[in-house]
């Protein structure tokens, strides 16, 4: 899947019902920006930046965003997909959160280290740009 541009993200942003989610997202966008260096495309429901190459043993491969975020109705959702684990030194100095196997959920952006934050999406974002990237989320950090 390729992402779509900024008029998309514009929209996606805008359409954002929750003047709290709304704010959290303009704020991942300049933080992802720095992060990654690259600027923002839609991918699905995803604001995604950056792309990646992955090919599992199963034979699957793919590209998909390199570093990502939603703004979902419960949270602000980070996807570091090469899992969280890779990341628990950060996560314990983040401020409040939650995590799935490769998702970051944080209900106020204000009450988050938003350096720490940056500086998990620029080690995603670069352990998944380094080459054809193998793992899958569940097997980051090991």
């Amino acid at each position: 899947m390729t992402g779509s541009g900024a008029p998309a993200v514009r929209d996606y942003i805008d359409g954002v019902a929750s003047p709290k989610r709304r704010r959290d997202a303009e704020t991942m966008v300049e933080l992802m920006r720095r992060a990654t260096g690259e600027e923002p495309t839609m991918w699905g429901s995803i604001v995604g930046f950056g792309t990646y190459h992955y090919k599992y043993d199963s034979g699957r491969e793919g590209d998909a965003a390199a570093a990502g975020f939603s703004a979902r109705k419960g949270a602000t959702v980070v996807y570091v997909l090469d899992g969280v684990g890779a990341h628990n030194d950060l996560l314990e100095r983040l401020g409040p959160h939650t995590t799935g196997v490769g998702c970051i959920y944080m209900k106020d952006l204000t009450a988050v280290d938003l350096e720490v934050l940056e500086t998990i999406v620029a080690r995603s974002y670069a352990a998944l740009t380094a080459g054809v990237y193998t793992k899958r989320a569940r097997d980051g950090g090991t």
